[in-house]
């Protein structure tokens, strides 16, 4: 992760941005799974509780099992962010979060859609702070975040 490391402006688009953002973090969050269930209804048959398949994004975006998901996915972007300087301290945690997610059958390609639906998220909530600046400072962290969890995939040698 060393070689994404971002520049110290960069990193403070971020943490602004992001400190707008973080003082709600279920609302956002569900702005950006309801995103992302859009760009790919497929994703919804992942999220399963108690062997309970949703028939809808909206039935799953209102069920406890799903906010807490959301919540921990919030608490992930947060380490990231408060680890900006250093985010080679979290490349471990990332490969074994890259490794669950390769185990319940979530594709490589699908981290797109999450990417493109935190910005989404980014853009709906910040308005037009939301520079282009910004925007590609988050399309960098993401892509770094995303870098380090595809070692989840590679350690089964079922990179796609």
């Amino acid at each position: 992760m060393e070689s994404e490391k971002l520049s110290s402006t960069e990193q403070a688009l971020i943490r602004e941005s992001w400190q707008k953002v973080s003082g709600n973090p279920l609302q956002h969050g569900i702005i950006l799974f309801t995103r992302l269930f859009d760009l790919d209804p497929d994703l919804l048959s992942l999220f399963q509780y108690n062997c309970r398949q949703f028939s809808s994004p909206q039935e799953c975006l209102s069920s406890p099992e799903f906010l807490d998901h959301i919540r921990k996915v919030m608490l992930v972007i947060d380490a990231a962010v408060t680890q900006l300087e250093n985010l080679l301290c979290l490349e471990e945690y990332l490969c074994n979060l890259g490794k669950k997610h390769q185990a319940v059958g979530v594709k490589m390609d699908s981290f797109s859609a999450v990417g493109d639906s935190l910005l989404y998220m980014l853009e709906k909530c910040l308005g037009t702070a939301f520079s282009p600046d910004m925007r590609e400072a988050w399309t960098r962290l993401y892509d770094a975040v995303v870098k380090a969890m595809s070692c989840g995939w590679e350690a089964h040698g079922e990179a796609e």
